[in-house]
């Protein structure tokens, strides 16, 4: 069997177009302000295009009928449609266009590097399991303060927000301290603020459990070569499943035939009740012998 990847760029240029086109209107929006700039963007500012600002301000919201401070009308419309595509196909605005996601993951190849096979596996699994609610914890935190305060509470601990505005001077040095934690621990595991912190990503993991598609394995052609467990940044263990119903999954697509797993149509995004279809046991990257 042949070593060659099958790795595609798609997903890398997706990233990255999406992390450019943030920090684009970060900087536009700060030259805005002193009459420079790109006019037609110089009203979208980090917050107008961040979807979590409509889920932090929700109470508020529909309590008040107002929004937070900072929070913009297109947040909400954001974050509708974020909501919606979650719907579809699980969370893919976590693992195809979230800028911290992306940056963590950028940063963890460096990880990878250093540690080899040991990265992404040093944290025990009993710790593991628990330190994943941490961001449900954070979440109900950020609702509760911003319903009480009407501000964007979040921010002063945003590592997002520290990560695109940090040569403004507006940042917090709280949020630096969490960004700088965050970068220094995605060395040693894959997306670590997006598994034990990440607010959105908590309202995005309820909302993926009734997604339409799913990441599925086609029992009757896996060989068991477990290609699948070793590439999910989120250390879920799919060969073990049928189907993934994990709220951690963010549709990376890095578990599926066409990028990792060696055998054609095995493991694929699609619709629920594929799995056991019977499939040409041809490898992608040679013949089974």
């Amino acid at each position: 069997m042949s070593s060659k990847s099958k790795n595609r760029p798609w997903r890398l240029l997706v990233q990255i177009l999406f992390f450019a086109l943030v920090a684009l209107i970060v900087v536009n929006h700060y030259l805005a302000e002193s009459g420079r700039g790109i006019a037609f963007l110089s009203s979208a500012s980090l917050h107008a295009v961040c979807p979590f600002g409509g889920a932090a301000s929700i109470y508020q919201y529909f309590v008040v009928g107002t929004f937070a401070k900072k929070i913009h009308e297109s947040s909400f419309i954001l974050m509708y449609l974020v909501l919606f595509l979650t719907i579809l196909f699980g969370p893919i605005f976590c693992g195809w266009v979230c800028p911290l996601g992306s940056f963590q993951e950028w940063i963890g190849k460096i990880g990878k590097k250093l540690f080899e096979k040991k990265y992404n596996r040093m944290i025990p699994k009993t710790l593991d399991k628990y330190l994943r609610y941490g961001r449900y914890l954070v979440l109900a935190w950020v609702i509760y303060a911003t319903a009480m305060t009407g501000k964007l509470a979040f921010e002063e601990v945003d590592p997002y927000f520290a990560l695109f505005q940090f040569w403004t001077g507006e940042v917090a040095v709280t949020a630096f301290i969490i960004l700088a934690l965050t970068i220094a621990a995605s060395l040693f595991a894959e997306r670590p603020w997006c598994k034990y912190t990440c607010p959105y990503g908590a309202v995005l993991s309820i909302t993926s459990l009734i997604r339409l598609f799913r990441i599925e394995r086609n029992s009757s052609s896996c060989i068991d070569c477990k290609a699948c467990d070793t590439a999910c940044p989120m250390n879920i263990e799919l060969s073990g499943m049928n189907a993934v119903r994990n709220s951690q999954c963010i549709t990376c697509m890095q578990c599926t035939s066409e990028e990792n797993c060696p055998v054609n149509e095995t493991v694929s995004l699609s619709l629920p009740g594929r799995t056991n279809k019977p499939v040409n046991l041809s490898i992608q990257r040679g013949e089974i012998s």
